[in-house]
């Protein structure tokens, strides 16, 4: 299967950045907390994961580069029997990657339901104006060279 360069185009100057990371998240697969991203205003969002049965010091948040990980991890108290065991105490690492400028504000746990709340704050407006040189006039003042 040949891989589609998204960016490879003469007109997209260093996205190299975007294709790789694209290429990270494509490899991502298992399932595991389900999550909800939610809509939360014009500049906020909400990622929210099914974690029941974690209490939160189980559970770690954290930004690590431009992506923000959930990681779980469980611990069994010893001595229980288990007649049947239908509820895993399995550990996960679910990944999601930032665009920039956007900011983790919050964190809560709620009936076994982890909220994370991203903001991103309103960019202020860059114009920057370039010079434009003409190269005859600086040739000019230059002078005749000999």
């Amino acid at each position: 299967m040949s891989r589609l360069q998204l960016f490879n185009h003469p007109l997209l100057l260093g996205f190299e950045e975007f294709e790789r990371t694209l290429d990270r998240i494509a490899k991502t697969g298992d399932g595991y907390p389900p999550y909800n991203i939610e809509q939360r205003g014009e500049n906020r969002i909400r990622i929210t994961l099914a974690v029941a049965g974690f209490a939160a010091a189980d559970l770690g948040v954290q930004i690590e580069d431009s992506q923000l990980v959930i990681r779980g991890k469980q611990t069994e108290e010893a001595g229980k029997v288990f007649l049947h065991r239908g509820i895993a105490a399995r550990q996960f690492q679910r990944s999601f990657v930032l665009a920039e400028g956007l900011e983790v504000v919050g964190a809560t746990l709620d009936n076994g339901l982890l909220h994370i709340d991203l903001e991103r704050p309103q960019p202020a407006t860059r114009v920057r104006r370039i010079e434009i040189r003409d190269a005859d006039a600086a040739a000019r003042a230059a002078g005749p060279r000999g």
